[in-house]
């Protein structure tokens, strides 16, 4: 038997010093990957981060609890879950091997958007004029970001749209997986899918690694190990509303990042785009919470975030 998975608690201080630890190793792994796309294919990049990460997860569950906490009886959605993140991470690779790394975190942050466009078909939400309004703001947003107006705009954004979408589809598609396996176990079996369909192209694609280059792909698979842990995390300790707004200083460091290593100064379009992303997304997810504590007063009901940070109202994230 799977050992249950621990339980919830509010402690407003861990949760955010987790979010703010994710967010810092996710933009370091961006960059990283960013730096080995340049002699690299990004399905090798992914193929020996998540060797690392297999060999992580192995290690912690370990330590933690023992290796049977990796037992399953969802093999299924741990399938689905790991096709929907396998494509999302692709096209954010191929993205980030062709453009400004602070575009295309800009871009990303629109999978929030698509989250509550899905949440009506799929799970037959109501969204309200408000948040119709505020969801229309944040694609004028993307639209400005891409600037498909002019000599400015590069097809190649369409991949970090298209990796926003994906991921919001498989938040929605697979919202309950961690309300049952372990941040653990889900990086496992995450990480045994990506090997297996990234490592399908390798005897095409593999290029021994320089001592070098070996030491940022070992990095790599450490800091966007933890930084997906640490994400688990910070909504195991803190709501939604809470956390929200951290993701968006994933923007700063992406920033100063691509400033520092490949002297890539933000355009004001990149920036205005980004600003009507995040605030669009940030009315959205404070007009959900909203909704749901009233939800809750007239039900009773207790409303948690669920274990992962792949809630119903995980409308505030940007990426994974």
């Amino acid at each position: 038997m799977t050992p249950p998975v621990p339980r919830l608690h509010f402690a407003p201080g861990k949760a955010v010093a987790y979010s703010l630890s994710a967010i810092l190793c996710l933009a370091v792994l961006d960059a990283l990957v960013k730096w080995l796309a340049a002699d690299y294919a990004v399905t090798q990049i992914a193929f020996l981060r998540y060797i690392v990460g297999l060999a992580v997860a192995i290690g912690l569950a370990a330590r933690h609890g023992g290796l049977r906490q990796l037992g399953t009886r969802r093999p299924f959605g741990h399938a689905l879950r790991s096709i929907l993140n396998i494509v999302t991470m692709l096209t954010f690779y191929l993205a980030l091997e062709r453009m400004p790394l602070a575009d295309v975190i800009a871009i990303a942050f629109a999978a929030p958007l698509f989250m509550t466009v899905l949440s009506v078909p799929m799970l037959g939400e109501r969204v309200g004029p408000r948040r119709w309004a505020a969801l229309s703001v944040g694609f004028v947003g993307v639209i400005v970001t891409l600037r498909p107006f002019g000599g400015g705009f590069d097809p190649v954004g369409l991949l970090a749209l298209a990796s926003a979408a994906f991921y919001a589809f498989m938040l929605i598609t697979s919202r309950q997986l961690s309300a049952t396996e372990s941040s653990i176990t889900i990086l496992f079996y995450y990480s045994i899918g990506v090997i297996v369909v990234t490592g399908a192209a390798m005897p095409w694609q593999w290029i021994t690694p320089t001592w070098s280059d070996a030491g940022l792909f070992l990095a790599g698979g450490i800091i966007g190990s933890f930084g997906q842990l640490f994400l688990s995390q910070a909504f195991r300790y803190g709501e939604v509303s809470l956390l929200a707004p951290l993701e968006y200083t994933a923007l700063i460091w992406a920033i100063l990042l691509g400033l520092v290593i490949w002297g890539d100064v933000p355009t004001w379009w990149m920036l205005l785009g980004a600003v009507l992303v995040i605030a669009s997304s940030l009315y959205i997810a404070h007009r959900e919470t909203r909704l749901g504590r009233g939800e809750a007063k007239r039900t009773g009901t207790l409303v948690a975030p669920i274990e992962g940070g792949a809630t119903l109202a995980e409308r505030g994230k940007g990426r994974a």
